[in-house]
């Protein structure tokens, strides 16, 4: 039987995932977050793409803490995704992070669930966000 190579990354990142789910990160915000999954794709056209999920819970939507959930997915990104890259596998064209109020199933529209994400692109010890 043979694996796509994605089918196969997804499988290298869930030790990583079930590892750090316990780990409670303090965001900018003052929200604690924990890590919900780490996904790996390869969107068409795309290229690798790295998806960290994050749970926080009490987080709120809305338009007057976009500036704040930014700064908290941009964090997750430079000080939690980069470092653990060469740990999952190849180094991807894109990393998504993502938060959310509660866990849901990825890629399936939940409307009780708040999530927001962003795509970046990783360069250097830096995260350069990419407008979807």
């Amino acid at each position: 039987m043979r694996l796509a190579a994605g089918t196969a990354l997804v499988l290298l990142a869930l030790p990583l995932a079930a590892a750090a789910q316990e780990e409670v990160l303090r965001l900018p915000s003052g929200l604690e977050a924990r890590v919900h999954e780490v996904l790996t794709d390869r969107p068409a056209g795309g290229g690798l793409t790295y998806r960290f999920r994050f749970v926080a819970e009490g987080f709120e939507g809305g338009e007057a803490g976009l500036e704040r959930v930014m700064e908290d997915l941009e964090w997750l990104c430079v000080t939690y995704a980069l470092p653990r890259l060469s740990n999952i596998g190849p180094r991807p064209g894109r990393v998504v992070i993502s938060l959310a109020d509660r866990p849901s199933e990825f890629g399936v529209y939940d409307p009780a669930v708040i999530q927001v994400f962003e795509a970046y692109r990783p360069e250097g010890d830096t995260c350069i966000w990419e407008m979807f």
